[in-house]
């Protein structure tokens, strides 16, 4: 059978992508490598209300908390709080959200096969060859248009000349028994020694149990034995680690993700956060635009770079501007030392300045809140801390 689209990867990008290309008319088949829906879970399951209303899902038994704000500490373990003053995200389980996403692509029309890996792509005529071995035997899928959600080492990608994430650093976590300061806040570590150029995070779970993790661009699981046995404050409430994951996790985009009969969308382009290294908000914006333009662009019968260029276009037209100052922020902070940051914190300890951080932070869209700090530069501590900035920037 030949189908108008074929998505690779039945992650959230993915099944968007398929959910948007069948409801738009396309015959539309979901692949999936692993013979489950959603395993092996690579991602802390931490995600923003606006993540969860674009993944157009309801509020359900995949939602273990509900945060309100987070605790953020420095180097010197000065902390202070980010309250929002309402929920701003969900702790998730990823393995029953993806399920429900895979759920509701089918339920748009899109046929779903599981335990089918894509071993390359034919671009052919009018079209493309999926080379794929399915449950064991080898086996070739025609398609008009293929959307590649294979992750951040895309298949899809490679095969076709598009190439690869310029910088993909590495996410490892336990879960682990942990007194929460907040069961409604995350908490967030800065420093060096335990988290060069990234931070590490403690989210709460069910019961007493937190998501203890960070981001390294090499021997993470050094930094994360660091962390949970040397950290002043981790070090006292861990206990237990189990459940043990890691996953790449893409900084920078593609150059193209689009080329003739294939479009590229989630960790496989880089639609990820430079600033908090979360996918699911953005991914899943992007996934509707491909799941629509490769659709009409299958029923039309013109499946070229340049008509599906549309999707390259639009996503980068919503986000091109977001991504930019992320990758700036991302050079700006892993520039700063130790000093730096306790002294970033300090100038953050203001009653008048958290409160400007409730009202315009936002987690999908951190360049908000950066406009208006610069509206604010006048104020002392606020001043403070653009001159840090810029100190380090320089």
């Amino acid at each position: 059978m030949e189908f108008d689209v074929v998505v690779v990867g039945a992650g959230p990008a993915g099944s968007m992508a398929a959910k948007y290309a069948a409801k738009n008319g396309a015959r539309t088949l979901l692949i999936e490598e692993h013979a489950v829906i959603g395993s092996p879970v690579s991602c802390t399951g931490h995600i923003s209300v606006k993540a969860l209303k674009e993944c157009e899902l309801p509020e359900g038994n995949f939602i273990n908390k509900r945060i309100r704000g987070a605790f953020v500490y420095a180097p010197d373990n000065r902390s202070i709080p980010i309250d929002g003053k309402r929920t701003m995200t969900y702790v998730v389980e990823r393995k029953i959200m993806d399920r429900e996403m895979a759920k509701a692509a089918t339920k748009a029309g899109a046929d779903v096969w599981l335990d089918t890996a894509v071993r390359s792509v034919k671009k052919v005529p009018g079209g493309v060859v999926l080379e794929a071995v399915s449950d064991g035997k080898k086996t070739e899928i025609p398609a008009r248009v293929v959307i590649g959600a294979d992750g951040v080492k895309s298949r899809i990608a490679k095969s076709v000349g598009l190439g690869h994430i310029p910088h993909v650093c590495t996410g490892i976590q336990v879960e682990a028994d942990y007194e929460p300061r907040d069961e409604e806040f995350v908490e967030i570590f800065l420093g060096h020694y335990y988290v060069p150029k990234y931070f590490a995070w403690a989210v709460p779970t069910s019961g007493e149990c937190c998501r203890i993790g960070l981001n390294a661009d090499s021997d993470a699981h050094v930094y994360l034995d660091r962390l949970l046995s040397e950290h002043e404050v981790v070090s006292k409430k861990a206990r237990g680690a189990v459940d043990l994951i890691m996953g790449g996790i893409p900084v920078g985009t593609l150059k193209s993700t689009v080329t003739d009969g294939v479009l590229i969308v989630g960790d496989a382009a880089g639609h990820v956060k430079p600033v908090s290294y979360g996918g699911i908000y953005m991914g899943t914006r992007c996934a509707k635009i491909a799941g629509e333009v490769a659709a009409k662009a299958a029923l039309e019968g013109d499946v070229r770079a340049a008509r599906l260029r549309e999707y390259e276009r639009r996503w980068r037209g919503e986000f091109g501007n977001e991504l930019m100052f992320g990758l700036k922020f991302r050079q700006i902070f892993g520039r700063m030392t130790d000093e730096d940051l306790n002294e970033a914190i300090a100038a953050l300890d203001d009653p008048d300045i958290l409160n400007m951080i409730t009202q315009y932070g936002d987690i999908d869209r951190p360049s908000v809140l950066a406009r208006q700090f610069l509206g604010l530069s006048t104020r002392e501590r606020v001043w403070r801390f653009v001159k840090l900035f810029a100190r380090v920037f320089i």
